[in-house]
């Protein structure tokens, strides 16, 4: 049990990297929040984890853009529980769109879901966890944010800028022992990569040296462990989860 006890916050939890981890936190005696805007999906997923824990999690859906609705959600995690040990910046989507084809609206909400809402997460969450002295915060960036894609820019810096906002918060918080770490996984079998295409998929395929896809539950497990105390000493890194995939 590596978070018995640990009150974890997860955003973006209904489905793929998401709901892994809630499910594997949960099997680890951690006391859950988790956030989507599908709460007919968080719903289920709350009874899953309940069967796995024993332990009802806290359900706070809403959209991570809308800051009065996070604000709200902080403040129901601090009267439920009084106290915050982990947060999962995990909520973002995916833009695709060349160079020259990238619509100002969308290249605006992927930065609204993907950075400043990892932004004002920590934020919240290090006020809370700075009462305690003590606490972990994680966020999911991609591959693409550390080694960029075609037709990925707007999504590539988002995840990019989501590093070196990482990198920063744990020069900040270090001295208040909250680690704050990210994880960048590659290829991994999601929602969102059963949308590529089949020779797109093949291409992604191939240049995976394991020669295989990721699962969320590898990711889950790398996320747990920056969750831990088997990370104390850990900060201000990122992780990349990837099989040995080159971009």
């Amino acid at each position: 049990m590596l978070l018995e006890g640990k009150i974890v916050f997860i955003t973006g939890a209904s489905k793929g990297i998401g709901r892994a981890t809630a499910l594997v936190c949960a099997k680890h005696g951690a006391l859950l929040a988790i956030n989507g805007r599908n709460e007919e999906q968080l719903v289920s997923l709350a009874d899953e984890i309940e069967e796995v824990s024993n332990k009802r999690p806290l359900i706070l859906s809403y959209d991570v853009t809308n800051i009065d609705e996070m604000k709200k959600a902080f403040q129901l995690i601090h009267r439920e529980y009084k106290r915050l040990d982990v947060l999962v910046n995990n909520a973002g989507m995916l833009y695709d769109s060349l160079l020259g084809f990238i619509q100002p609206s969308r290249l605006e909400q992927t930065m609204a879901v993907n950075l400043n809402a990892v932004i004002y997460h920590m934020q919240y969450a290090a006020r809370l966890m700075l009462r305690q002295k003590r606490g972990s915060i994680i966020n999911v960036s991609s591959i693409f944010g550390r080694f960029g894609e075609v037709g990925q820019v707007a999504y590539s810096a988002s995840k990019a800028a989501v590093i070196g906002a990482t990198q920063s918060a744990a020069k900040e918080l270090a001295s208040s022992n909250i680690r704050v770490n990210a994880v960048a996984p590659g290829f991994i079998e999601t929602d969102m990569t059963a949308q590529i295409p089949l020779e797109k998929f093949k291409e992604r395929l191939a240049s995976i040296k394991m020669g295989r896809i990721g699962q969320p539950e590898e990711v889950a497990n790398t996320i747990l462990f920056l969750a831990s105390d088997l990370s104390s000493y850990i900060t201000g890194q990122i992780i990349g989860v990837d099989g040995g995939m080159v971009v």
